[in-house]
């Protein structure tokens, strides 16, 4: 990634260092001699080493240099700069699609007479499967019950059809015994085991994809592809691919990233820049090109004080995520700093990164420290690496001392917060951002049933608010009502990396069971781990017993429940919902809930602490005052309220130093290379071309280079006459847009995979066909929460202009396909918000849309648009559809002068003769390059040929 010394007009800050007796190189940032270096926010002297280092005066200029180095004056001026990051980081629900197109593009650098072994990736890319395994099997076959020397004793569950996840305990080392079905999880016990399950499920459901993705492993140098069972992307990228300086040919220089995952950010707690891009980008990134980025301001989050005792890294990230969101931080980077930081540890720091998508951010960085070195020794990294970043980033400014105020930078604004202000909250019932105090959360839920339909409200006239339904499960009855907990997961990468969230999980478990509390049986509970250690330092500390007790089980490792992939519920729950018309209630401790995500059942969902999600579903709803209501009783009758249960911070803090050792990860991690027998047993084709499949409805060749010829067009696309697909409001997420979960029956993916011989337990999730274009242009806008103006209730329905009919969104735009129509979508604020996903601009593509009008754009999103070679126009200031009195039923020309320029205002004309005028929101050079080419990756492989 180094550019060469003598082509670079900076190689004269190429300085050599010894560190340990062996000799490295290193770009001198100091070396600058300019007094504006010290001024700059750390995150974007990251930015600025990037620049010096492959200054080439082709792809990076020295005037990106000085721009940077300017960044007090620049800031606010919409400068445009490269940045190189030096790698990127996938998931395989987003990395399916890109190995698809680094497929593809092989082909069509062959169809065009190019060399097609040029389609590597240049930057060094690392792939995760993670996003795969769904919570198919939950709770445990094994129950427990106290015995009299206070620890707990195994006895038959009496449910056959419950499962188990303990493994045998090696008895010398007291660690899990190692084989080849997990990352370390060892013989099976007398019971069945759920993890074991949900992985053999996961294995048979997705085996096409894994093929395809070891054909990808071995056909495309410069990537590395982790198995599926071995964590969450982040968490593994956190404790174990992070290298926080990178050291390749004795180059010393910041490790950056950028990722298929807008949490992506959660890196950033280690002291790695780093944020999520559309797949689209992070292809061209991991071909060699720079990420054109506008020179962002930086907001500085000074954080004073110390934590009340009580309190988890969670309450303070749903805290700082409704602070950042009502200030407005979206397309900045926020850098942490003050006294208060030294009180948080890196995995409550990178619980904070983790949500920075959900505050908007780029970024939430907090600078290399003395916490980092410490954390890197905890997980396993060598001695040698930690002298080496240490040294480095002290040379070069980069290592903060939090207590020290004369190393603060300049920013660009400056907020506070008072750590000792945060009290525990959640965060819903349909947003991550809508914070909720555990002391308001019955109130607030009960205003919520009956408040208009809205972020914050259901709607529910009020004969309705006191519905209940009796339901029965395993021969026994209950009552379900609004406000019920059906689903309590722990889950996702914001809290399964954090050792103290989960062992205060699994403190609050075992002082709950010693209580004799219990979970509903009908509640479906689950543990899902961001990696191996965790399940490491639960067993060790002696809580996993607990968890278990109370249904949390571990079902394997990925993101599960966060992203949808909870599983059914039980009939008789499911039947009963839908009977009574229920809200009903997921809890998990997750980074995203909004609706029809988590579940179509649940129509709340809550963001809350490890903890918390275990204290809801030991009450079963979400309608109890903590401080007033007791959770149960003693078998002596004794109510039990919340508070005596609840571990303190310090008792979690003994506890983590003495179980989460650096053996752990070192154990778990050097597996990683070796597979499991599942994925060792795959036989993928060793081809440089992949043999594409007919029969295939995983993985097919999309159409996106159809056509393409080796000469540039000459002039610009045109929209001309398009009718309008849809009519949508504000917050549109990529969860409404992008084919996400599971496949509906009644759905047009539905229908087109039962043509192709598939009946509905193969349907599988949207997420596992990424590869498969003709099934995602299908699942395109099948949300069924969507809300379209042209529609009287939510679901993914439209009116075929022309004929005035209603249908399904994708039959609606093959309708307007035959009659050789192009299409454009109307939105309001904050279009395309949410995860970063490369088919929420895929699959308008695949639908004709060659245009989106709205109000304002989700930054990796609007990027995403342009990747595909869509226009992205956005309202004038203080103007949307309704003050222009546009009703949809218009058609719409858009015409794009030759000389275009970065946010040019354009002139759009309907077909009843009125027009107005939008921004076109190309927002830099090289965007509008992207645009002409017909897409970014058109444009990579005309480069390349």
């Amino acid at each position: 990634m180094a550019a060469t010394a003598g082509s670079n007009p900076y190689s004269g800050l190429l300085k050599d260092v010894t560190i340990d007796g062996k000799d490295y190189k290193y770009y001198s940032l100091p070396g600058l001699n300019d007094s504006r270096y010290d001024k700059l926010p750390y995150s974007v002297r990251v930015l600025l080493e990037s620049a010096v280092r492959n200054c080439d005066e082709f792809q990076v200029l020295k005037k990106d240099v000085e721009n940077i180095l300017d960044w007090e004056k620049q800031q606010a001026n919409s400068v445009e700069i490269p940045f190189r990051p030096a790698r990127v980081i996938l998931q395989d629900f987003t990395g399916v699609p890109a190995v698809v197109d680094f497929a593809t593009m092989r082909d069509a650098m062959k169809r065009l007479d190019g060399d097609p072994e040029k389609i590597n990736p240049v930057c060094p890319a690392d792939l995760v499967i993670d996003h795969s395994v769904q919570v198919d099997v939950a709770r445990s076959g094994l129950q427990y019950s106290p015995n009299p020397g206070g620890g707990v004793t195994p006895v038959q569950s009496s449910n056959p059809g419950s499962r188990s996840t303990s493994c045998r305990v090696c008895s010398s080392s007291g660690m899990p015994v190692l084989d080849s079905l997990c990352p370390f999880h060892g013989h099976k016990t007398g019971g069945a085991d759920a993890l074991e399950e949900n992985e053999k499920l996961e294995f048979e459901r997705n085996k096409e994809r894994f093929l395809f993705l070891k054909w990808g492993a071995k056909a495309l140098k410069n990537m590395l592809i982790v198995p599926p069972g071995s964590g969450i992307v982040h968490q593994v990228n956190l404790e174990y691919l992070a290298r926080v300086v990178f050291n390749p040919d004795g180059v010393l220089y910041p490790d950056s990233v950028v990722g298929t995952d807008s949490h992506t950010t959660m890196i950033n707690g280690l002291g790695v820049v780093g944020w999520g891009v559309g797949g689209i980008e992070a292809e061209a990134v991991m071909l060699g090109q720079s990420i054109s980025m506008v020179l962002p301001q930086v907001v500085g989050y000074k954080l004073t004080g110390s934590l009340n005792p009580l309190v988890t890294s969670t309450d303070v990230v749903l805290t700082i995520t409704k602070h950042l969101r009502q200030i407005g931080v979206v397309g900045k980077f926020v850098e942490f700093f003050g006294p208060g930081v030294t009180d948080l540890s890196i995995a409550d720091r990178a619980t904070i990164s983790n949500m920075c998508p959900e505050y908007g951010a780029t970024v939430g960085y907090f600078p290399v420290d003395e916490m980092s070195i410490v954390y890197l020794r905890q997980t396993g990294r060598a001695e040698e690496k930690l002298n080496f970043i240490e040294k480095y980033m002290k040379v070069n400014k980069m290592f903060r001392d939090f207590s020290d105020a004369s190393q603060d930078p300049v920013f660009s604004q400056i907020v506070e917060l008072d750590l000792a202000s945060v009290v525990p909250c959640c965060s819903g019932p349909k947003r991550p951002h809508d914070r909720v105090s555990v002391s308001d959360m019955k109130s607030d839920f009960f205003s919520c049933l009956s408040t208009k339909v809205g972020f914050k409200g259901f709607g529910l006239p009020e004969d309705k608010l006191s519905t209940t339904v009796p339901v029965v499960y395993d021969n026994q009855e209950y009552t379900i009502s609004h406000g019920s907990v059906v689903i309590a997961a722990i889950t996702s990468c914001t809290n399964t990396s954090n050792p103290s969230v989960m062992l205060g999980a699994g403190l609050l478990a075992k002082k709950a069971v010693e209580a004799g509390l219990s979970v509903k049986p009908y509640i479906k509970t689950s543990l899902s781990p961001g990696s191996g250690v965790v399940t490491y330092y639960l067993r060790e500390s002696g809580v996993t017993p607990y968890l278990e007790k109370l249904g949390f089980s571990i079902v394997g490792y990925g993101c599960m429940t966060c992203i949808g992939n909870s599983g059914p519920l039980p009939d008789s729950v499911a039947e009963g919902i839908e009977k009574g018309e229920l809200v009903t209630c997921g809890v998990l401790s997750g980074n995203r809930n909004f609706e029809g995500r988590i579940h179509p059942l649940t129509r709340a969902n809550y963001l809350a602490s490890p903890p918390l999600v275990i204290a809801y579903a030991l009450a079963g709803t979400v309608c109890i005052d903590f401080e007033t209501q007791p959770l149960g009783t003693t078998p002596e009758g004794k109510e039990v309220y919340l508070r005596d249960i609840w571990p303190t911070r310090q008792e979690i803090q003994e506890i983590e130093k003495e179980n989460v050792v650096p053996a752990m990860f070192q154990d778990v991690y050097s597996r990683i290379s070796k597979g499991n027998t599942r994925w060792n047993s795959l036989e993928a084709p060793e081809t440089m071309l992949f043999p594409w499949e007919d029969s295939s409805t995983y993985i097919k060749s999309p159409p996106f280079f159809d056509g393409m010829t080796r000469e540039l067009p000459t002039t610009l696309p045109e929209v001309t006459d398009a009718h309008v697909l849809l009519n949508l409001g504000d917050s549109v997420t990529t969860d409404h847009i992008s084919p996400a979960g599971s496949i509906a029956r009644n759905s047009s993916a539905a229908r087109y995979l039962s043509s192709r011989g598939l009946v509905p337990r193969q349907f599988n999730s949207y997420g596992s066909r990424r590869g498969h274009d003709s099934v995602m242009a299908r699942g395109t806008f099948a949300n069924i929460r969507l809300v379209n103006k042209f529609v009287s209730k939510p679901g993914p329905r439209t009116v075929h202009i022309p004929s005035g009919e209603e249908m399904d969104v994708f039959d609606a735009a093959e309708r307007y396909r035959k009659d050789n129509k192009t299409l454009v979508i109307l939105a309001g604020k904050d279009y395309g918000s949410g995860s970063s996903r490369d088919w929420a601009a895929k699959g308008p593509f695949m639908l004709g849309v060659r245009a989106v009008i709205a109000e304002s754009y989700e930054r990796i999103h609007r990027s995403n648009l342009v990747g595909m070679g869509l226009i992205p126009l956005q309202y004038l200031d203080g103007q949307n559809a309704d003050t222009l009195k546009l009703s949809g039923k218009e058609t719409f020309s858009i015409t794009l002068p030759d000389d275009i320029q970065p946010g040019q205002v354009i002139e759009v004309k309907l077909g009843d003769s009125r027009s107005f005028q939008a921004k076109a929101r190309f927002d830099t050079e090289v965007e509008l390059m992207y645009f002409r080419n017909g897409g970014i990756l058109n444009y990579m492989i005309r480069r390349m040929l």
